[in-house]
């Protein structure tokens, strides 16, 4: 009995004197995590100098040239530009022709993005249930036009609308019809467009309502079958509502995609007839790149920014309460 205790005070100081390594190992630790932020750092240094000289710098000078009537002249010596203050964005709400792209952009946005959005709902819905044989090859064909080239699908779109040898007008020569000219009529043109962005961007909608489909649980379908539910009314009371963070999602970056819309009026159109098809990210172009209005083209730069920035904000308070 002595001896057991004996030796269980002598483990005492044993014990006792096996904490300081263990405080030890937690003072290494502050070390340990300066290595690994310096670590960090060095791997992140690569992106931030890229990051900084490409997207940071060119910003600021942007927002900078925007308060300029930085020019052709001013290139060789950009510090010669000189400060005008906000004259080039008063400038622009007297513009009929930025008011015009301004007004055609707004058009394409409010017809394009629920055409979109509806199509590819509808090709999600289809593929996911509808479709039972070759629904990869079906998914397959309604993304393609996404990872196409948009000057390739623009040139094959241009040539399918062509009025004396397109394909259109080859089908409705057949039967005895004429056919428009879609893209040299003042009314046709930008719903041609429409229906071009529509056709190409569908395939990501698309996508993203099929992932938001499949995560939909099972036995919430299987219940409201069995509470005597239908097609319509389980699309309507249990689709919709689950596929809103999706539909929110696909919703604001189509929105903004097509805010910037640019490709498809540059090289179907080049913004005619009678600048009925001309955008702002085009018109912008055409200011900065063959007029050389730096200032004026970085004032219109920074407008859209603010409309974009807007709307998204707006979208999601808009939407993200029906998420909920």
């Amino acid at each position: 009995m002595t001896t057991t205790t004996e030796s269980a005070a002598d483990a005492a100081p044993a014990q006792a004197g096996a904490s300081p390594p263990t405080s030890g190992a937690k003072g290494r630790e502050p070390r340990s995590l300066g290595v690994q932020n310096l670590a960090g750092w060095l791997f992140s240094t690569p992106f931030l100098v890229l990051f900084t000289v490409f997207m940071a710098f060119p910003i600021v000078a942007t927002l900078a040239m925007s308060f300029t009537d930085f020019g052709l002249r001013n290139v060789t010596d950009p510090l010669s530009a000189e400060f005008i203050g906000f004259e080039n964005y008063t400038k622009l709400f007297g513009d009929e022709k930025f008011l015009k792209a301004l007004f055609n952009t707004a058009y394409f946005v409010v017809v394009g993005v629920p055409l979109t959005i509806g199509a590819g709902l509808a090709a999600a819905v289809l593929l996911n249930s509808g479709i039972d044989r070759a629904r990869t090859f079906f998914r397959v064909g309604f993304y393609a036009p996404v990872v196409t080239s948009i000057v390739a699908v623009a040139v094959v779109w241009t040539f399918v609308l062509d009025p004396s040898e397109g394909l259109i007008e080859g089908l409705a020569s057949e039967v005895g019809l004429t056919t428009p000219d879609f893209l040299g009529s003042e009314a046709l043109a930008m719903p041609s467009l429409i229906l071009m962005a529509v056709w190409r961007n569908l395939g990501t909608v698309m996508v993203l309502f099929i992932a938001g489909l499949q995560a939909i649980p099972t036995d919430v379908r299987e219940a409201a079958r069995l509470d005597g539910a239908g097609p319509w009314q389980e699309f309507r009371r249990i689709t919709v509502p689950l596929l809103r963070p999706t539909m929110l999602y696909a919703t604001v970056i189509t929105t903004i995609g097509y805010l910037n819309v640019f490709e498809e009026p540059f090289v179907m159109t080049e913004g005619g007839p009678s600048n009925s098809t001309l955008t702002v990210s085009l018109n912008m172009y055409r200011e900065g790149f063959n007029f050389f209005h730096m200032g004026y083209a970085s004032a219109m730069a920074y407008v859209l920014f603010i409309v974009i920035m807007g709307i998204t904000v707006l979208q999601l308070r808009l939407l993200k309460d029906n998420t909920k």
